[in-house]
């Protein structure tokens, strides 16, 4: 087992302590003075950027919320990625409980507020950190807090995420299957960076304690079933599922069974292995005419399907600082120049698969200008799309499973998308 935190303190912007918990005894409240010195130092150098103080023998990890420091102090070997993530943890504890996490919540809170630390946290280690569960025995009513003596149900239930008893009129389910595109390309147009990450993005609004069942076209599956997989099949990698989804089922049969939680949630996150095309693809060609005119060319090219439609096209060109008098042509679209960004943006509302539009732009340049004059600096064309109905590895939803005892009738929706995440190309 890694080692323990020795105590957890909640400083101000100043590094003032404003509430404190001692778990082992072995930090005392006096040695926060000596980490936000330290942390002062740490901010003075540019190449230290790590969440960690190291003081005599002390170890703190700390993350800012707001106007507050969250700091966990330990004397042992701890895990430091465990305890940076119980921080994390902890502010969404107390968001739920407080909306507004900040120094002023605290102070009105203080009473609640150590209640939660005496509860998530045993003798330096860890405990309940799900929002859901706590509030099922500590209540919050104007400053004041009730602790029921019973157990909450969720903690002697196998199923922390998910409350009992949740009842609706329509029981439905949305599934949106949300794939980004992230692209870099550099001023010799090389792809630096090309990749596609995507969610299972789930909204569920079901009575009892269902059990759900999904099947995709997962090339491991469909293989070891004896299917053929030519070109109906993807491969994925970095998968990571939410916490309801049975992890064993998976690696056994490859079935994604859960019991969801309540509302919304990711189910599934991953990643693709496999090589793509770039979906839009952007060229500019750029001429400057004695100094005082700039003139740009801008060729944009949807590289997919025509029965799939790029939407919310928007094209961010970036211009000189000094640029005046802009002359601005589309093939299709409108575009305008945005002087507080020193760029041109270009709208197009629908930009079908397999074609070519084109933006011409004249700019006014300064007559006279500067022999030793700062170079410019070239920002990257960046581009922005969704792509409804449409997703870059073919992922598919082969069957939506809803099962309850009480055996009523579901409405499962599901909703295919790409979109562009990161999406730069840089100028020549």
């Amino acid at each position: 087992m890694s080692g323990a935190a020795s105590a957890l303190f909640l400083l101000d912007i100043k590094g003032r302590v404003l509430i404190w918990r001692d778990y082992r005894g072995d930090v005392s409240a006096v040695r926060t003075e000596r980490f936000f010195t330290k942390l002062i130092e740490k901010e003075g150098d540019p190449q230290s950027r790590d969440p960690i103080v190291f003081d005599n023998g002390v170890t703190y990890l700390f993350i800012q919320h707001n106007n507050l420091y969250l700091v966990v102090a330990s004397t042992q070997n701890c895990n430091a990625a465990s305890l940076l993530l119980f921080l994390h943890r902890i502010v969404h504890v107390f968001k739920h409980y407080f909306k507004e996490f900040q120094e002023e919540s605290l102070r009105d809170n203080f009473v609640v507020v150590y209640e939660l630390l005496d509860e998530i946290m045993d003798y330096g280690f860890p405990q309940f950190t799900e929002a859901a569960i706590l509030s099922e025995f500590i209540k919050t009513d104007a400053y004041r807090m009730e602790v029921t003596q019973r157990p909450p149900m969720a903690v002697t239930n196998a199923v922390s995420w998910r409350s009992e008893g949740i009842r609706y009129k329509k029981n439905e389910v949305f599934l949106d299957v949300v794939e980004r595109i992230n692209l870099l390309v550099n001023n010799n147009g090389q792809i630096i960076r090309l990749d596609v990450t995507g969610a299972l993005k789930m909204r569920t609004y079901l009575s009892g304690m269902p059990e759900c069942k999904l099947g995709l076209n997962d090339r491991v599956l469909l293989e070891a079933q004896g299917r053929t997989t030519k070109g109906k099949a993807i491969d994925m990698d970095d998968i990571k599922f939410h916490q309801c989804v049975r992890l064993a089922r998976f690696e056994n049969d490859r079935t994604i069974s859960f019991i969801p939680p309540d509302g919304t949630f990711d189910l599934m996150t991953y990643r693709l292995t496999t090589q793509v095309k770039p979906l839009i693809w952007v060229e500019a060609q750029i001429e400057k005419h004695n100094r005082s005119r700039i003139e740009i060319m801008l060729k944009a090219r949807s590289q997919f399907k025509e029965r799939s439609t790029a939407t919310n096209v928007e094209i961010v060109l970036p211009v000189p600082s000094d640029a005046t008098n802009p002359n601005i042509r589309t093939s299709m679209g409108s575009a305008f120049y945005a002087p507080e960004n020193d760029a041109v943006v270009w709208n197009i509302r629908s930009f079908p698969g397999n074609r070519e539009y084109m933006l011409r732009a004249d700019f006014k340049l300064p007559s006279v200008s500067a022999e030793e004059a700062t170079p410019e600096r070239k920002a990257p064309v960046r581009v922005k799309f969704e792509i409804p109905y449409f997703t870059v590895s073919g992922i598919q939803v082969r069957y939506l499973k809803i099962i309850e005892k009480s055996a009523y009738q579901t409405l499962p929706w599901v909703r295919y998308i790409t979109m562009a995440g990161e999406y730069e190309l840089r100028l020549v």
